[in-house]
């Protein structure tokens, strides 16, 4: 018993951990597209380098704080449900303890398992820990951890400062004759990365994610500097 505890608490660990990294990615390749939207938008209408730089230095900081922000508010609120849902389940399992291990045995029953042995497991379970057990099997979240939103917070500002920072430096530190090709050339390459990364952590194939962030990334470099190139020749 005691190592199946162990291997359940080691894979939700796991599940945790690729969960976190998987919306980082996400984070890098929202900052890695929408800087390079800016910088590719000032770029095209032929702005000094000054307000280049200010340009995708003031699309990070609001990017990185808009997501940060986002994140800690969408976390809370999860956050805040999960804890009502336990504190119910404390309630019902103090009130009503034998309709709640007959709906135990029924998620069980559902799974697969007889009802004999869903009983079974159902009565182990409840008398070790019925919270926990209602929590885990009926509603998939933890009675005892639950996100925190500052780590969340923290975590989606980081990735995305970390992704707007590509474009934004291949655009700012290269020649000026080169920079849009430099900037095109670092997007596609770290928004294969950040599509292949993606992909695994799925369980998908690579390619196919790999096409469509790129083609999103290209897209939205191409309509930013043609607009871009609009304004500044109407300027």
């Amino acid at each position: 018993m005691v190592g199946e505890v162990t291997y359940e608490s080691k894979a939700d660990g796991l599940s945790s951990k690729l969960n976190w990294l998987r919306a980082g990615v996400l984070g890098a390749n929202d900052g890695i597209v929408s800087t390079a939207g800016i910088v590719m938008g000032v770029a095209g209408a032929a702005i000094s380098d000054q307000a280049l730089l200010a340009a995708g230095v003031a699309g990070l900081v609001a990017g990185a704080i808009s997501m940060g922000v986002g994140e800690y508010i969408s976390v809370s609120s999860q956050r805040d449900t999960e804890q009502a849902e336990v504190s119910r389940l404390r309630n019902l399992v103090t009130s009503e303890p034998g309709e709640q291990r007959d709906s135990l045995t029924r998620t069980f029953m559902r799974e697969g398992l007889s009802r004999d042995t869903a009983m079974t497991v159902a009565d182990e379970l409840t008398q070790k820990d019925a919270v926990r057990a209602h929590a885990r099997f009926e509603l998939g979240i933890s009675s005892e951890e639950f996100t925190n939103p500052w780590h969340a917070a923290l975590a989606s500002f980081a990735a995305f400062t970390l992704g707007a920072l590509i474009p934004l430096i291949a655009m700012v530190a290269s020649p000026d004759h080169l920079r849009v090709a430099f900037t095109v050339i670092a997007v596609v390459v770290s928004l294969s990365l950040t599509g292949s990364i993606s992909a695994r952590l799925g369980g998908a194939k690579p390619l196919p994610a790999v096409v469509r962030v790129v083609i999103g990334g290209l897209a939205a470099m191409f309509i930013t500097y043609a607009i871009g190139a609009l304004v500044g020749t109407a300027l």
